[in-house]
């Protein structure tokens, strides 16, 4: 056995703490020391080189993407919390100038409306979802809202069909004041609380004497069949001057369910009589294809079918009565094609107000923390040459809607059953 003098040793031990010692400051140097302790960092590097890989413009809307991310990324380390690091990745997004291009996290409904639309014919997503969503269920609760904020305060800006915020009587324009005292959060102030009695503390007129508490049990949303869902329970006879307008309000167009529910509704349901019709197409999400159009416009026979008995059905597969299209600023993306090819085709009247212009494709990219990237990966453009991105599509009819305190009153939805009315 070989034998180590002292003085070897000591000198051993000296190299060995001068290596150590010289790893350990190169490490405290090194670029990556961030990256490895700020998770943050880690997905604002993964958003910006996304963008880099798939904005569907390659020149990024002229923008030095090199440089916004030195601008940003030292914003985004030192960010205090989740909500502002996600601030900071929306300033920097919204350097593209494009809709289709935003940051979402599990705190806003949106996030989950999103990926319930794209989920199901996504196989590469579901895959990625399980480590988030073990159940393979995208759902959250909620009350069925949607909220816009005003000079720093929260207004109702949209109450979903059959929803507990329908149900518990809440009215578009009620400003939110609180939550079981807090202040009111769209998913934190109702998890776990399913099925359970909450407290909103609401505003329904300018003057802050006239506040009120009312009662109501979120419940489990499942947003891959709100939308859906909610469609169903808008669908309505409104009887008016002893005629018949039908209404259905149409709340996210991302499949094709949506439109077959429509027509189903139209040719064989509660729509089948209906002398003229209501389509809403305000709030929530877009995905149309042009060809739902063809309901409206396409020539063909109707079908009589005679029973035994004596009994006749007649079904018409086009609808050639009187029809018209409500529009707001939150009809985005395929709606506002649809609303395009309404006013090109002459089919009727479009009423309410200017759409946003958000006229692009966009695709979901999963961040390593679970947080979402909606990007834009497409242009898009209508009839060859015709770009509605940042355009939008101005009604045939413009209707004002003054949002704050406006006690459920709806003028767009009024106007269009009356100019149904007319046209009959």
């Amino acid at each position: 056995m070989k034998i180590f003098r002292l003085p070897y040793l000591k000198r051993l031990a000296g190299a060995i703490f001068l290596s150590v010692s010289v790893l350990l400051l190169l490490w405290l140097s090194s670029p990556l020391l961030p990256t490895l302790a700020k998770p943050e960092t880690q997905v604002f590097e993964q958003v910006w080189q996304t963008v880099n890989d798939n904005f569907y413009d390659p020149k990024l809307n002229g923008v030095d993407w090199k440089a916004i991310r030195e601008k940003y990324k030292p914003q985004a380390e030192q960010a205090k919390s989740k909500e502002e690091f996600a601030t900071v990745i929306n300033q920097m997004l919204s350097q593209l100038r494009t809709s289709h291009t935003r940051f979402y996290t599990q705190d806003e409904p949106a996030y989950y409306q999103l990926l319930g639309i794209f989920l199901p014919n996504n196989p590469e997503l579901q895959k990625q979802l399980k480590k988030f969503f073990p159940q393979g269920k995208i759902e959250y609760s909620g009350i069925g809202i949607f909220t816009k904020n005003i000079n720093g305060k929260t207004f109702i800006s949209a109450i979903l069909d059959g929803s507990p915020a329908a149900t518990a009587g809440l009215k578009v324009g009620d400003q939110l004041l609180s939550v079981d005292g807090k202040p009111y959060q769209p998913i934190q102030s109702f998890v776990g609380k399913a099925d359970q009695k909450v407290k909103l503390l609401i505003q329904r007129t300018p003057n802050a004497s006239n506040q009120q508490e009312i009662a109501i049990a979120p419940k489990i949303l499942d947003a891959t069949t709100m939308f859906l869902d909610a469609q169903e329970a808008s669908t309505q006879i409104i009887e008016q001057e002893g005629k018949k307008i039908g209404y259905v309000h149409i709340w996210s167009y991302a499949g094709e369910q949506y439109q077959q529910q429509l027509e189903t509704n139209l040719i064989y349901g509660r729509l089948k009589n209906a002398d003229g019709l209501v389509l809403d197409l305000r709030e929530g999400w877009g995905g149309a294809s042009p060809s739902y159009l063809n309901i409206y416009t396409a020539e063909g026979p109707s079908l009589t079918s005679i029973r035994r008995n004596g009994r006749q059905n007649t079904y018409n597969y086009q609808w050639k009565k009187p029809v018209v299209m409500v529009v707001n600023e939150g009809s985005r993306s395929g709606k506002e094609i649809l609303a395009f090819g309404f006013q090109q085709n002459k089919i009727g009247p479009v009423i309410g107000s200017k759409t946003p212009g958000a006229v692009v494709a966009g695709s979901p990219f999963l961040m390593r923390d679970g947080s979402v990237l909606y990007l834009a990966v497409a242009d898009v453009f209508l009839n060859g040459n015709q770009r509605l991105e940042g355009k939008g599509i101005t009604p045939d009819i413009s209707v004002p809607f003054s949002l704050e305190y406006a006690g459920g009153v709806d003028p767009q939805k009024q106007q269009a059953v009356e100019t149904v009315l007319k046209a009959l």
